[in-house]
């Protein structure tokens, strides 16, 4: 009997050592049989992630949506100032749960995760309340409304060591998700120039432009999002104007909040340029196109249409009908993508797809193209990032461009404001293990 079972570790240790070097290589995941033909249960069942949404407005109620459908993922609380809206939503979705208490959702033990779909002034409070309770944060954009608290925030989840995903949907649109492949596989080449294009059907009234930070924050961020998202680089520099044609009115406010149109050129390393327009009202629908010129081609967007009918008379020859005029209609998908997206980072733990800094640099971008346009000069994207000063990752404050305290020494680079994210930290381990496992053979050999 002795001898049979040191046969048999025999037989598993030359097992294990022949394929060590497949274990490293896969992170540690076991193959469900052998060489030796041993079949081995792996428990792979999966405990769902309990969620909790935080606004069941319009967006709230989109990712709800999304949330519902999204395998290993269940809703069990949401909230609303206005009680009657939770209900509904509740009511709609399943939820076992309702509040008009924010903190409930955030507060209650059984959540993993918050979803974070209310006013933007509410963000940065909301996020490290989430932080505080561990609990990962998705959180539509802006994340808040200034760098400071921006910075804090993202720190507070890194130090936490929980996920946060910013919301900046046209990234998972199927439209300029193509085009950013087509620029990964070079089926253009190299890229030269990128053009983007963003026009409302029509511009917001006058009390929500107010105090809504400008048209290059409150508008053209995505925009500027998506130069970044196609350059696959950070920017370096950028040039706005702005203007007002649509709605006089708005000409009495400060800062870019007086334009409904500007105009951006974003430089990138290697000569790459990006252009972005973008207008308060278009009479034709929402226009929002991409198009990235590279050195052996040229690809391109078009807007997007409830159906594909065309129309063909002696007077005229087109689309039966114009495009969406409705953000929820024409970015229905990218929202629900968007969601699951990361739902499937909550369920697998990988790496979420569009980060807290990915939010920060899109702000940054965003305070840059409002000081080019209020100075008439190109501003260095370093010259926003040098105005944090952090006493601690989440105890920051701005400070006058050149006028720091003592013995502040400011970064150009707004990664150096932030810790490392819980995905960073599990990346740089799996890449020890593999390097170590790497030499422990070498040495062994």
């Amino acid at each position: 009997m002795i001898k049979v079972y040191l046969l048999l570790v025999v037989a598993v240790s030359t097992w294990v050592q022949s394929t060590a070097f497949s274990f490293t290589q896969n992170f540690g995941r076991v193959s469900s049989s052998s060489r030796l033909s041993m079949n081995i249960e792996v428990n792979t069942q999966k405990k769902d992630v309990n969620v909790g949404v935080i606004g069941c407005g319009r967006i709230g109620i989109v990712h709800l949506g999304a949330i519902s459908k999204a395998p290993g993922v269940k809703a069990i609380i949401v909230s609303n100032p206005t009680v009657s809206k939770a209900e509904a939503a509740a009511q709609q979705f399943g939820v076992p749960s309702f509040t008009s208490d924010a903190m409930e959702v955030i507060t209650n033990p059984d959540v993993d995760a918050v979803w974070i779909c209310s006013p933007s002034q509410f963000h940065a409070e909301q996020i490290k309340a989430c932080a505080e309770n561990g609990k990962a944060v998705f959180c539509e954009k802006p994340l808040a409304t200034d760098l400071a608290a921006t910075v804090e925030a993202i720190n507070a989840c890194n130090e936490a060591g929980v996920k946060l995903m910013t919301g900046l949907q046209r990234r998972f649109d199927p439209n300029f998700r193509r085009v950013k492949d087509a620029i990964e596989k070079k089926e253009v080449g190299t890229t030269v120039m990128i053009k983007l294009c963003s026009r409302d059907p029509s511009p917001p009234p006058f009390e929500y432009v107010k105090g809504g930070g400008g048209i290059f924050a409150d508008m053209a961020v995505h925009d500027l999002d998506m130069s970044r998202f196609l350059a696959g680089e950070d920017p370096i520099d950028i040039l706005a104007v702005g203007s007002c044609h649509i709605d006089k009115s708005i000409e009495v406010l400060d800062g870019s909040e007086k334009f409904d149109t500007a105009n951006c050129i974003v430089r990138y390393p290697n000569g790459v340029q990006a252009m972005i327009d973008v207008c308060r009202q278009s009479s034709y629908g929402y226009d929002q196109r991409a198009e990235v010129l590279g050195t052996s081609g040229m690809i391109a967007t078009d807007n997007v249409y409830p159906n594909t009918a065309k129309i063909y008379t002696n007077d005229f020859t087109g689309n039966a009908d114009m495009p969406y005029d409705f953000f929820l209609s024409r970015y229905n998908e990218a929202y629900v993508k968007e969601t699951t997206a990361f739902c499937e980072s909550l369920v697998n733990d990988t790496p979420v797809p569009c980060t807290g800094q990915d939010g920060l640099v899109a702000l940054i971008m965003a305070l840059a193209a409002d000081k080019s346009a209020e100075e008439n000069r190109w501003v260095s994207f370093s010259e926003v990032v040098e105005s944090v000063y952090c006493k601690s990752p989440t105890d920051c404050e701005l400070v006058d461009f050149g006028v720091f305290p003592e013995g502040f020494q400011p970064t150009a680079d707004a990664a150096e404001l932030l810790t490392p994210s819980v995905d960073d930290e599990k990346k740089e381990t799996k890449e020890k293990k593999v390097a170590k496992g790497f030499w422990e053979r070498v040495k062994g050999a």
